[in-house]
């Protein structure tokens, strides 16, 4: 379900970095796009928010110290962009597609992708986007904190926080 998202970037200068910017944040792009989805749980909206957040990435290109670091950067501008767009949209609910995880495969997966689905649009947009760090785009729990801007603690609290309030959305009257 996930579509190809292109980012095309004005023409500006940055102080030079180790890489390229494509190098740095050209694979992040659909990751980032992804977490947008899922903090925002709206495609167009998502893509409009990488946009920027790949526009923002450009020009602050040179407060990029680790060049290693490129993906909880990247992911952190995408972060706090989508944080920007929900506060100016917060009377807004909706359901949001949940990637790939039930594409061609037997209906026990895909009973349990809409389960998990079901569940975590019950979450706070915040603890949304700390669990499909850590599960979903495979971030270290230190990662998760630098991406949303919160200590390591907080992140690993946050995790464990939402993953149990999401527990009780995943019971057996849901399989049904």
């Amino acid at each position: 379900m996930a579509s190809h998202v292109q980012v095309d970037l004005p023409l500006a200068s940055a102080a030079p970095v180790a890489g390229s910017f494509d190098e740095l944040v050209g694979p992040w792009i659909e990751p980032g796009y992804r977490l947008a989805v899922t903090m925002l749980g709206d495609p167009d909206e998502a893509r409009d928010a990488v946009q920027e957040a790949a526009i923002n990435a450009w020009r602050s290109l040179t407060r990029l110290r680790e060049p290693a670091q490129s993906k909880a950067w990247f992911l952190s501008i995408v972060a706090n962009r989508c944080r920007t767009v929900a506060r100016r949209h917060w009377w807004k609910r909706g359901r949001f597609p949940l990637h790939e995880t039930a594409a061609a495969g037997p209906e026990d997966n895909i009973v349990r992708a809409t389960d998990i689905e079901r569940g975590m649009s019950r979450l706070a947009p915040d603890d949304r986007a700390a669990l499909h760090l850590r599960f979903y785009q495979d971030l270290s729990i230190a990662e998760v904190g630098h991406t949303l801007g919160i200590s390591e603690a907080a992140a690993r609290s946050r995790i464990y926080r939402a993953a149990d309030r999401l527990r009780p959305a995943l019971t057996e009257d849901d399989l049904r």
